[in-house]
């Protein structure tokens, strides 16, 4: 029989009621178990505003930047590009990473003719981007050296993600053979600094982190290497963007083609 259940004999002596003493101790810890309640429960209520609030700081986080993949951005921008640009949009080459899902999205716009450049491999390719390799409109190539482009080959080019993965050593070269195969323009989507990549396996595909810099980055190193900016088409899109209540995730520029 266990000793728990047997109430001591000086207690039935006394007629006293089992477990009293117990009860005594219970309530004079009673101030120690409220307090440790009301903690409970004020971190709880913590954890419920923060949870509460949740979607807000994902929106925040979403402003900043963070986690956002420039080329899904270009495919948000596409009607804002045709704004801008106009007939220019009528012959288009994206470079990037998962070109083939923006190729893709601008041959379903009327007259719009589109090629693609993926600068890295295409392992993972669907069936639909397969075609589009074999059909020639998607190709793989190092944007390290020139493109197998004639000058003004296309209206408008479109590079993303791609850039912040290489040195200026390799920019260099990379830019002004972009300006050179494009007419109308040259539009660069790029990260922000700090941003969170949305590609995990960025190491192992690129090579190398991303080295995302500022906006005043870009603008000396555009002025250092002879490209300009094309104030007329920034200023447009800058306009349609704000009429659409469209908020890029990514830092555009546009540069003038190479005369």
């Amino acid at each position: 029989m266990s000793r728990r259940a047997l109430p001591s004999r000086r207690a039935a002596d006394n007629g006293s009621i089992p477990l009293a003493s117990s009860l005594q101790q219970k309530s004079r810890s009673s101030p120690f178990l409220t307090i440790g309640l009301v903690l409970v429960g004020a971190f709880l209520v913590i954890g419920y505003t923060y949870t509460g609030s949740g979607y807000d700081s994902e929106k925040d986080a979403l402003n900043r930047g963070e986690g956002i993949s420039c080329t899904a951005e270009v495919q948000r921008a596409i009607p804002i590009l045709k704004k801008v640009y106009g007939d220019g949009m009528q012959k288009v080459l994206h470079v990037g990473p998962e070109t083939c899902s923006v190729v893709s999205m601008l041959l379903k716009e009327e007259e719009t003719e589109a090629w693609g450049v993926e600068p890295y491999d295409l392992e993972d390719a669907d069936s639909s981007c397969r075609n589009l390799v074999k059909k020639g409109i998607v190709r793989v190539a190092d944007i390290k050296f020139p493109l197998p482009y004639r000058p003004k080959s296309f209206s408008v080019v479109i590079v993303s993600d791609s850039l912040d993965y290489l040195s200026p050593k390799y920019l260099n070269k990379t830019l002004p053979d972009l300006a050179r195969v494009s007419a109308d323009g040259l539009v660069i989507f790029a990260g922000y600094p700090g941003q969170q990549r949305a590609k995990v396996s960025e190491l192992s595909k690129f090579g190398r982190p991303a080295k995302l810099r500022s906006y005043s980055w870009w603008i000396r190193y555009f002025i250092q290497t002879g490209l300009e900016e094309n104030q007329s088409a920034s200023k447009k899109f800058e306009q349609a963007a704000n009429k659409r209540s469209y908020r890029p995730n990514c830092q555009v520029f546009h540069l003038n083609s190479h005369s």
